[in-house]
């Protein structure tokens, strides 16, 4: 797997807040520029590269004086706004030492929710690395709201490898990788070389956030590995801190935890529906339903028991059992008040209720992922 890695040609780096900003103390510019020199050899060797960065909000408390992350949105976005100006100047700067040039890409969940907006962002992502300038991205911090953040940049890093199919995903963090325990409480914990992405024993393994900079931690780094492996991106966690972590990484050497892909990449339309954390409202199922989901067929309205939330035809919507559990979600052929009406009735049946139809089926297979 690791020979795999040396393959690759299309890398996508996630640097973490604590790395970035010293742990809130300013800006690394040290760590900024290890990041750019080893970003530049990688170009020197015909790789591409983009860049997601943390450390806007955390840059932003250290210029503000501030010594805890606020909880405020708006103290949050007002940190953004004033940490970005600096985390971008230093990017700019280091990289310019290398005879490349450097994009700033900020995106909302927004972006990657409209269909529209997603293949924009895809295109632009494209010809910066066809131009090879070095995209350095972030979360749109100055103007999100709680309701629509992605959570974390780890996320946001899968969201990217996802959104233009890179090989592997590299999170830099400032632990070593990940341990079977938490590392700062029990001793006796020992790192994971290797594993596959979609285990979910990881996640039970992995520890909350480590510090007051840091938002994710260890848990969602993993849940980041599990969401890039449905494009096929491999996910390496290792210590920013690491001598030429980026390089030997790239090379082959075995360092950090390797969390690899299993699945088989996703079809484009169906990628995005995985990667669509927004939905507009949920079906429950029966049980005949869930098999036949289950088994790659459509869902018809006799399947469904109720139907949650407020939606238009079209919208994205997610597909769960009896018991709540989301195993699928799709873009629906019909408003949430028809589907309501139709709901629990055969096929046939629809025109007679509704006075026309729109599809046979609630939800085409071609249009649903399942999870």
């Amino acid at each position: 797997m690791r020979k795999r890695i040396s393959k690759s040609k299309r890398l996508v780096v996630k640097v973490g807040s604590a790395l970035v900003t010293n742990n809130g103390e300013g800006l690394a510019h040290e760590f900024i520029a290890e990041c750019a020199r080893q970003i530049a050899a990688l170009h020197g060797e015909g790789r591409e590269i983009l860049l997601v960065s943390s450390g806007a909000i955390a840059a932003g408390m250290q210029r503000l004086g501030w010594k805890t992350r606020p909880q405020a949105i708006r103290d949050l976005q007002a940190a953004a706004a004033v940490g970005q100006m600096g985390l971008t100047q230093a990017y700019e700067t280091t990289f310019a030492q290398h005879g490349l040039k450097a994009a700033q890409i900020l995106l909302t969940h927004d972006d990657l929710a409209d269909r529209k907006r997603y293949l924009n962002a895809r295109a632009t992502l494209q010809a910066l690395l066809e131009y090879s300038v070095v995209p350095i991205i972030n979360e749109n911090d100055t103007v999100v709201t709680d309701e629509i953040k992605y959570g974390d940049n780890d996320t946001l890093g899968a969201l990217v490898a996802n959104l233009v199919e890179a090989d592997a995903l590299v999170i830099l963090t400032d632990q070593k990788g990940l341990f079977t325990a938490d590392p700062r409480q029990d001793p006796a914990a020992t790192l994971i070389s290797e594993g596959r992405a979609n285990d979910r024993k990881y996640e039970s393994m992995a520890g909350g956030a480590g510090s007051g900079i840091s938002k994710g931690g260890m848990i969602t780094k993993v849940q980041a590995a599990r969401r890039a492996a449905q494009s096929g991106a491999h996910t390496l966690i290792v210590s920013g801190k690491e001598t030429d972590a980026l390089l030997r990484i790239a090379h082959g050497e075995v360092i950090g935890t390797l969390l690899y892909a299993t699945e088989s990449r996703l079809a484009a339309r169906k990628q995005w529906l995985a990667d669509h954390l927004q939905l507009a409202g949920s079906l429950i199922l029966d049980e005949g339903a869930v098999k036949a989901l289950q088994s790659g067929r459509s869902l018809l309205p006799i399947g469904v028991i109720s139907v949650n939330g407020e939606f238009l035809r079209g919208s994205a919507v997610a597909c769960c059992t009896s018991e709540g559990k989301e195993i699928a979600r799709g873009l629906i052929n019909y408003s949430s008040s028809e589907a309501r009406r139709i709901a629990r009735h055969a096929t046939q049946e629809i025109i007679t209720l509704l006075g026309y139809i729109n599809e046979e089926e609630l939800i085409h297979r071609d249009n649903m992922v399942l999870l």
